[in-house]
């Protein structure tokens, strides 16, 4: 299913794109149209800016070059069937070199402008600590992920972890070994979890977890594992740190996300303030939460 997902977003990316090539390439072509119509008393380069601008910002650089490209010999073309007399002939290749550097020079700054946008948003959205998403992202995710279980019923589970004896480490050894540590639960998350779930760092020593299309046997046999894998790498590295972890599992779409993190953080808790070191599970019936 999910190499199914993965394929189909693909389809749907190249459509999307081959979508705004075409829309770029008649735009220009008719921008050239108009050009020629207009004749050569109306300045009309500053026009073919417009579809450069449109395509680069939604495909990427390679493309807009391309646009920059087209529009700069449409440009020529339209000033040699409307007969406009150069000094010399040359200056129509001349012209179009021009435009062409202009236009390739532009493209490459809306290019840069949009990765830059790009990257204050994931900026904005991730754990400076970590680079996992930070709290709000997740609940955005979760938010989104619970819309998709209404239109598509399927389950979701909800993972809350705190780590036991951060706060005493972090103390006697300093907030660098602890924001050491952080990075390296975070990595060792990454590797064992699909790529479809999320990992989150909801704020000190807390992690939180959404596994889509994740049952009560699914979430079980992960979080077993997860934690296996994450005891053993603190015992490796001598860091005395355990995990308390709580989960919630929904075989249909809650109230909210809300709702959700704070039955995991609560289930959570009732591990933290009994044995530690352990993980406990609620279930999400649609009516109700039941405790396993």
């Amino acid at each position: 299913m999910m190499l199914k997902a993965a394929r189909l977003a693909g389809v749907l990316e190249n459509g999307s794109r081959l979508f705004w090539v075409m829309v770029g390439v008649v735009s220009v072509i008719l921008l050239g149209f108009l050009d020629y119509l207009t004749g050569h008393e109306f300045a009309f380069s500053q026009f073919y800016l417009l579809p450069i601008i449109l395509v680069t910002w939604t495909t990427d650089l390679r493309v807009g070059f391309f646009i920059s490209l087209l529009s700069s010999v449409t440009l020529m073309g339209a000033d040699v069937l409307d007969g406009r007399l150069y000094s010399d002939s040359l200056m129509y290749i001349v012209n179009a070199l021009v435009h062409t550097l202009f236009y390739l020079i532009y493209t490459y700054l809306i290019e840069k402008l949009k990765v830059s946008r790009k990257k204050v948003q994931w900026a904005a959205r991730t754990d400076f600590v970590t680079g996992v998403v930070n709290r709000r992202y997740f609940q955005e995710l979760l938010g989104m992920e619970i819309e998709r279980a209404r239109r598509y019923p399927h389950p979701i589970a909800v993972v809350y972890m705190d780590m036991d004896n951060f706060k005493a480490m972090n103390d006697l050894f300093g907030h660098r070994v602890g924001d050491d540590v952080l990075r390296c639960i975070a990595d060792e998350l990454k590797s064992q979890l699909r790529k479809t779930d999320v990992i989150a760092r909801l704020g000190g020593d807390e992690f939180a977890l959404l596994l889509p299309s994740a049952r009560l046997p699914e979430a079980e046999i992960v979080l077993s594992k997860v934690r296996s894998h994450l005891l053993e790498t603190m015992r490796q590295r001598n860091w005395p740190i355990t995990f308390s972890i709580g989960v919630v599992v929904c075989v249909s779409p809650p109230v909210s996300a809300e709702q959700l993190i704070d039955k995991a953080d609560e289930t959570m808790y009732q591990v933290k303030n009994s044995t530690k070191n352990n993980v406990r599970f609620t279930v999400w019936d649609g009516r109700r939460f039941v405790e396993e």
